[in-house]
C-alpha cells in the first residue's frame, strides 16, 4: 500500500531523531540496525539498571525500542525519513511503542548456541554418525588386494517399528509441550532461551505405546557382515569408506559412513618402507670371500643373486620394480637386499684348528687381507700418540 501526505508537516523536536538514538547513518541496512539496537538494549534493560539509574535505564531502552520498531520497518522507516515524527503521527502508526517482546530480539542470536533452530525451529532430519573398523592385513593382502568380510555391531533402525520407537499399530502424538516444534523458549531475565523440549527430547513427538524390541528407541545393536574389497597396495594408515553403513540418522536423515582403518602386519622377512621392500639376508664366510649365488624371496618368487667375492656386510643390492605398485598410482617400488655375514658358531675342534690355520695365514699376508682392520688400528694408535702430546 502506497500512504501520500499531501504537505511536509513540521517536525517534533521534543523527541531525539531515531538514527541518532540508534548511533546509525541514514542509509544503515538491517543487519546494523538490529546489531545497534542489541547493544543498546542490552545496556538499558531495566533487569540490568537498579536503584536510581532505573528510571533513566528505561526512558532509554524505550526510546531505542521505539527507534527500532520504525527503522526496521521499511513503510514508517519511508515515511519517518520524508516527513519526521509528525508524519508517523498523522498516519496513525505512531512512533511510540516501546511494547514489543524483548525477548524476541535475543532469540535468534541465543537460539543456535543453546540448541534451537530459532523462531519456528522444526524437529530437523541428522544424519547418523560415522563408525571406524580397524582391518588387520598381511603384506601379501596389502600388495595384491583382497577381499575380506568384516562383522560389525552397530545401532541399526528397529524393523518392527520402522525407527518411529512406537508399537506397530499404536499412535503418535504431538508433544503437547512444544507443539511439535522440537523446541522451547524460556524466559532468563531478559534473556529468551530456545532450547531442546524436556518432554520429547526434540523429537516433537511423544510415543504413548513404546515398542517392546528397541523400546521406544527407534535402534537396535545388530551384528552385520559386510564385504570389503581392499585394493592392492594400500598400506597402513589407509582407509576404506563405505558410505551409509554407519548409524542410522535422526528422523529419516541418511546414514553415516564406515571407515575401514588398514593396519598391515608385520612380516617375518620384508619390512616396507612406501612403496619398497627391505630384506636383510644372511651369507657365510666362505660365500662372503669366495663369491657365490644366493636365492632370496621377493613378493613374486623366489630369485637367484649373485654374490661378488670378498663383500662385506651391510652390502646393498636393489631390485628394480620389484616391490609394491601404490595404490594411489605411481611408479612400483623396489626391492634392496642387505646382506649380512653370518659368524659360524658351535664349532667342533677340527674346525676350530682350521680356522686357526686359516687366521695365521692371513696375518703372514699383513694388512692387504684385513685393509679396514689395519686402517682402524693405524687411526687408533695416532688417536693415543695424541692424547698423549695433549696431556703432557
Amino acid at each position: 500500500m502506497v500512504l501520500t501526505i499531501l504537505e511536509k508537516l513540521p517536525a517534533d523536536m521534543a523527541k531525539r531523531d531515531y538514527y541518532e538514538v540508534l548511533s546509525v547513518d541514514r542509509n544503515a541496512d538491517e543487519a546494523t540496525l538490529k546489531k545497534s539496537y542489541r547493544r543498546l538494549a542490552m545496556k538499558y534493560h531495566p533487569d540490568r539498571n537498579v536503584g536510581e539509574a532505573a528510571s533513566e535505564a528505561e526512558i532509554q531502552f524505550k526510546e531505542a525500542k521505539e527507534a527500532y520498531d520504525v527503522l526496521s520497518d521499511g513503510q514508517k522507516r519511508a515515511i519517518y525519513d520524508q516527513y519526521g515524527h509528525a508524519g508517523l503521527e498523522q498516519q496513525g502508526g505512531g512512533s511510540g511503542g516501546g511494547s514489543g517482546d524483548f525477548g524476541d530480539i535475543f532469540g535468534d542470536m541465543f537460539g543456535d548456541i543453546f540448541g534451537g533452530g530459532g523462531r519456528g525451529g522444526q524437529n530437523r532430519a541428522y544424519r547418523g554418525a560415522d563408525l571406524q573398523y580397524k582391518l588387520e592385513l598381511s603384506l601379501e593382502e596389502a600388495v595384491f588386494g583382497v577381499d575380506k568380510t568384516i562383522d560389525v555391531t552397530s545401532n541399526q533402525s528397529c524393523s518392527s517399528c520402522a525407527g518411529s520407537g512406537a508399537k506397530p499399530g499404536s499412535d503418535v502424538k504431538t508433544c503437547g509441550t512444544c507443539g511439535g516444534a522440537g523446541q522451547v523458549r524460556m524466559q532468563q531475565g531478559f534473556f529468551s532461551i530456545q532450547q531442546t523440549c524436556p518432554t520429547c527430547q526434540g523429537r516433537g513427538q511423544v510415543i504413548t505405546d513404546v515398542c517392546v524390541e528397541c523400546r521406544g528407541a527407534g535402534v537396535v545393536r545388530k551384528q552385520r557382515t559386510l564385504a570389503v574389497k581392499v585394493p592392492a597396495g594400500v598400506d597402513t594408515g589407509d582407509r576404506i569408506r563405505l558410505s551409509g553403513e554407519g548409524e542410522p540418522g535422526e528422523n529419516q536423515g541418511p546414514a553415516g559412513d564406515l571407515f575401514v582403518q588398514i593396519d598391515v602386519l608385520a612380516h617375518p622377512i620384508f619390512e616396507r618402507d612406501a612403496a619398497d621392500l627391505h630384506c636383510q639376508v644372511p651369507i657365510s664366510f666362505s660365500t662372503a670371500a669366495l663369491g657365490g649365488e644366493i636365492e632370496i624371496p621377493t613378493l613374486d618368487g623366489r630369485l637367484a643373486l649373485k654374490i661378488p667375492a670378498e663383500v662385506q656386510t651391510g652390502k646393498q643390492f636393489r631390485l628394480r620394480g620389484r616391490g609394491v605398485k601404490p595404490v594411489r598410482g605411481g611408479p612400483q617400488g623396489d626391492v634392496y637386499v642387505h646382506l649380512m655375514v653370518e659368524t659360524p658358531i658351535n664349532l667342533d675342534k677340527k674346525q676350530k684348528q682350521l680356522f686357526e690355520q686359516l687366521q695365521a695365514s692371513l696375518d703372514n699376508g699383513g694388512s692387504k687381507h684385513n685393509p679396514k682392520s689395519a686402517g682402524w688400528l693405524d687411526g687408533m694408535k695416532g688417536f693415543f700418540d695424541d692424547l698423549k702430546f695433549w696431556s703432557k
